[in-house]
């Protein structure tokens, strides 16, 4: 008799169905919580992990089951909304589809990280992956670095960069702020950073069948940005979440995360104290300590000055 296939069912749930799914699931719930997730919980022989993204997970052998009840609690108290299942594997096999001409090629690409962070270096990266290399990557679990805990990229890079060719550049935070201007801002920079990559790897490797960029301005800007640059990389093809399509482009994802990681803990071991990402509440309140400690000049060597941030960091200072 065959054995059952455990399944995995991602379902995309409103507030009100998250309420209802918290309180079902009280009793149920598991002691330790995933990153970002509400509750994890067993239900019979399936898992649920319900995130606060509104995204709920359905692990098991009648994740199914499980998953169509509360799909049907959904469309219950939210009738206009149309109500989507997805089993694991399916996004992954229509992106491989729909982009099968970059997914099944030889390719080099790129992609950058931070770039929303006040804290931290803009890194930008590239990758050199060929047909053979897909299944090494498939078996690692290539994908997004956004879709990765740091705890998860710090384990899977070093396996990645031991196989494939890659170049990194990385902006720290003092160049950045000395090079911003009317004329010079941050797409700029990026698209400076992705030409330096790009041609770093194709003057190596000429069995490359696609070069592909994580679209982030109309392919026009990008080059117009590139007027100054004594080489520009041509025959780029530009395509928005291309790290979930092209396997090179999501190690380059992976592997600018990973030396973002690394930059970020030697800038937290120069201040003292860990520093968070991002460019939210707890950022403004780790500026103003240092500001309080070394003074406000000592952010050009840390932030990102232009950033917002700054200016409710000075209007807090005026207070």
């Amino acid at each position: 008799m065959a054995k059952p296939k455990v399944q995995t069912i991602t379902l995309k749930v409103s507030d009100n169905t998250k309420e209802k799914m918290q309180e079902y699931f009280e009793d149920k719930k598991r002691p330790k919580t995933p990153p970002y997730a509400v509750f994890q919980a067993d239900e019979m022989d399936t898992v649920v992990t319900l995130y606060e993204s509104g995204k709920a997970v359905f692990q098991g052998i009648s994740a199914d089951i499980d998953a169509n009840i509360w799909k049907e609690t959904e469309r219950r108290l939210n009738p206009n909304k149309t109500v989507e299942m997805k089993k694991a594997g399916e996004k992954k096999k229509e992106a491989k589809e729909n982009n099968s001409f970059v997914y099944y090629a030889n390719t080099i690409g790129s992609d950058e990280v931070g770039t929303g962070d006040y804290f931290g270096p803009i890194v930008v990266s590239s990758a050199y992956v060929t047909k053979e290399n897909i299944p090494f990557l498939e078996n690692l679990g290539v994908k997004d670095s956004k879709k990765m805990t740091d705890t998860e990229i710090l384990k899977v890079v070093p396996e990645i960069i031991k196989k494939i060719p890659y170049s990194t550049r990385i902006l720290n935070n003092r160049d950045y702020n000395g090079k911003y201007s009317d004329e010079i801002n941050m797409n700029a920079m990026k698209a400076i950073l992705h030409n330096k990559v790009l041609l770093d790897l194709t003057e190596k490797y000429q069995d490359v069948k696609y070069i592909v960029v994580d679209q982030f301005t109309s392919p026009s800007s990008y080059f117009k940005y590139l007027e100054i640059a004594p080489i520009v990389q041509k025959n780029i093809t530009f395509l928005t979440k291309a790290e979930d399509k092209c396997l090179s482009v999501a190690c380059a994802s992976l592997i600018s995360r990973y030396a973002f990681i690394k930059e970020f803990d030697k800038m937290s071991k120069s201040v003292g104290f860990e520093l968070p990402k991002g460019a939210g509440e707890a950022v403004d309140e780790a500026a103003i300590k240092i500001v309080n400690q070394s003074g406000l000049e000592a952010l050009n060597d840390l932030v990102k000055i232009k950033f917002k941030n700054t200016d409710k960091i000075k209007n807090h200072l005026k207070m």
